[in-house]
């Protein structure tokens, strides 16, 4: 623990760019180490793009098919012999659920034993932790998620985003926009208080930039309620003031917004648009209604009226944007409830960080060779709930038995 500590002290002090150095000195001095290498997942969820000075010197990986992506997805280590008495050693780096990508680790074999992961997986613990903080001042991470360039819209859209997942006692969530470079207004928003969980999926009317900004300034408005304190409703309300204000009308954004009560599984609701809900409960998929109220924006001063209901440990839910549920094929089918529910049962097993992904490959497949002419958004949430005998304090719930989607 000693090693461990003076590593995530060195971590701390090393300049943004440099955390790969740092941690390369310093399993190299404990292992010997011939290959150090940091791989962070592309903003599609398909490949791991090497940190390098030189974006895309070194070619990505697959995460379907590869050792890396077999550790990404299992979030476990795994560990490969790569001949003349060599290993590889493939670690998950993830922070508080958000799945960053992969640190692999080459030395000789006989330098490493089994007892050696617990300590590793902190040291990439840390690592994560410091990877996230260091983004505010280097762009070194950032580049070495894009296997392509993003849209300006895209690039408005990931930067307002809170991360692509989120895991407490009480819950883990996982979430996934498409197409990922080239995004326009949809987007998604939660945040975690001691009491509450509050989550938003929006969509801004239009294309291009010009939905993102619209999203934008709905998502900050809603923020900025939010974090004066503000109930649900009047979040809604000074959101849709904002966005009225500045579009009178001729601009809008639907929403659903969320707000669960952690110690009681209670849930205040207001559905203001297109994005909706479904809830796998006991092996049945349902759409969870509610009464539609007017998008943000559209008219002055709306009055927005929560709705309330309660979920159980155990249920996972969905929410997905029109370009998810009214996606067509070739011959023109929409994608809608009847396949949803069947992609859902189907994945019932999977975490839900790997939810949202699954579910767009469905779509991928379904619309076949026509292409995205819409944003498709998917955000996964895995209800567990907090025990009455734990005297307020999180618990860890059973979780369902998940299986890691890997080759």
């Amino acid at each position: 623990m000693d090693k461990f500590a003076a590593l995530e002290q060195a971590l701390r002090g090393a300049a943004p760019h440099a955390l790969l150095d740092v941690m390369s000195a310093a399993l190299d001095e404990r292992y010997g180490t011939t290959v150090v290498e940091l791989r962070l997942a592309d903003y599609g969820t398909r490949s791991l793009q090497a940190v390098e000075s030189e974006p895309g010197a070194v070619e990505p990986v697959p995460i379907h098919g590869s050792p890396q992506g077999r550790a990404f997805g299992a979030q476990e280590p795994y560990v490969t012999e790569e001949g003349g008495g060599r290993v590889s050693v493939h670690l998950p780096v993830t922070v508080r659920g958000d799945r960053l990508g992969v640190l692999t680790v080459g030395m000789a074999a006989d330098a490493f034993a089994g007892a050696d992961l617990p300590g590793l997986r902190l040291a990439c613990e840390a690592l994560g932790h410091e990877l996230l903080v260091a983004e505010r001042d280097t762009d070194l991470y950032l580049l070495a998620r894009r296997a392509a360039r993003l849209t300006l819209a895209a690039e408005i859209q990931w930067q307002l985003l809170p991360g692509r997942a989120c895991a407490r006692d009480e819950f883990a969530l996982g979430a996934q926009l498409e197409p990922a470079y080239g995004i326009f207004g949809d987007n998604y928003d939660w945040s975690v208080s001691r009491d509450h969980l509050t989550v938003a999926v929006t969509n801004g009317m239009g294309d291009g930039t010009e939905a993102a900004l619209l999203s934008s300034l709905a998502v900050n408005a809603l923020r900025n309620a939010r974090r004066a304190g503000l109930g649900l409703a009047d979040q809604a309300a000074l959101a849709d003031q904002a966005v009225y204000a500045h579009y009178r009308g001729r601009a809008y954004v639907s929403v659903l917004l969320m707000r669960f009560g952690l110690a009681t599984g209670e849930v205040e609701a207001i559905d203001a648009g297109s994005p909706r809900l479904w809830r796998l409960r006991d092996r049945e998929v349902e759409p969870i209604p509610f009464d539609a109220q007017l998008p943000l924006g559209m008219f002055e001063e709306t009055v927005y009226v929560p709705e309330r209901f309660t979920v159980r440990p155990g249920d996972r839910m969905v929410f997905g944007s029109d370009g998810v549920y009214e996606a067509l094929s070739s011959a023109g089918e929409a994608y809608g409830e009847r396949s949803l529910s069947r992609t859902l049962l189907a994945t019932s097993l999977l975490p839900p960080t790997q939810v949202p992904g699954a579910v767009l490959r469905e779509l991928a497949g379904h619309r076949g060779d026509k292409g995205l002419d819409d944003d498709a958004l998917v955000l996964c949430l895995d209800w567990y709930g907090r025990g009455a005998d734990s005297g307020g304090l999180p618990r860890v719930a059973p979780r369902r038995r998940w299986r890691a989607l890997t080759p």
